[in-house]
C-alpha cells in the first residue's frame, strides 16, 4: 500500500516560519518529480512547489517564490517544504504529491497525501 503522510502543519504568526514534511512508504519516490500543492477554503487547489529527482531543479509558484524552499532526502523517501515569511494568505490545507513527470500540473501526479492544515494569523 502506497502512503504519503504530511506533517508539520499548525498555527503560525505572520512573518514566522514552518517546515512541512512528506514521508512516503510502499514505493520509492526517489526517481520522479515530487511536489506540494495547497487549497484554501472556497478556492481551487493550486501548485506551490516541485523538485526533480536529484534535487537539481526546483519550481515555485510566483506567490511563494523567495519565501518557500522545497527540498528532498531520497535516502529517507521524504521531501520538505520550508515556509518562511508566511502571510495570512498562505493559510490552506497543504498536500504533498509524488511521482510526476510534469512538475506544476497536479493532474499528472500519481500519489497524494491526506493534507495538513497551515493557519497563519495576523
Amino acid at each position: 500500500q502506497v502512503q504519503l503522510v504530511e506533517s508539520g502543519g499548525g498555527l503560525v504568526q505572520a512573518g514566522g516560519s514552518l517546515r512541512l514534511s512528506c514521508r512516503a512508504s510502499g514505493l520509492s519516490f526517489s526517481n520522479y518529480v515530487n511536489g506540494w500543492f495547497r487549497q484554501a477554503p472556497g478556492k481551487e487547489r493550486e501548485f506551490v512547489a516541485a523538485i526533480t529527482w536529484d534535487g537539481g531543479t526546483t519550481y515555485y509558484a510566483d506567490s511563494v517564490k523567495g519565501r518557500f524552499t522545497i527540498s528532498r532526502d531520497n535516502a529517507k523517501n521524504t521531501w520538505y517544504l520550508q515556509m518562511n515569511s508566511v502571510k495570512p494568505e498562505d493559510t490552506a490545507v497543504y498536500y504533498c504529491a509524488g511521482d510526476s513527470v510534469v512538475p506544476t500540473d497536479g493532474l499528472e501526479y500519481n500519489f497524494w497525501g491526506q493534507g495538513t492544515q497551515v493557519t497563519v494569523s495576523s
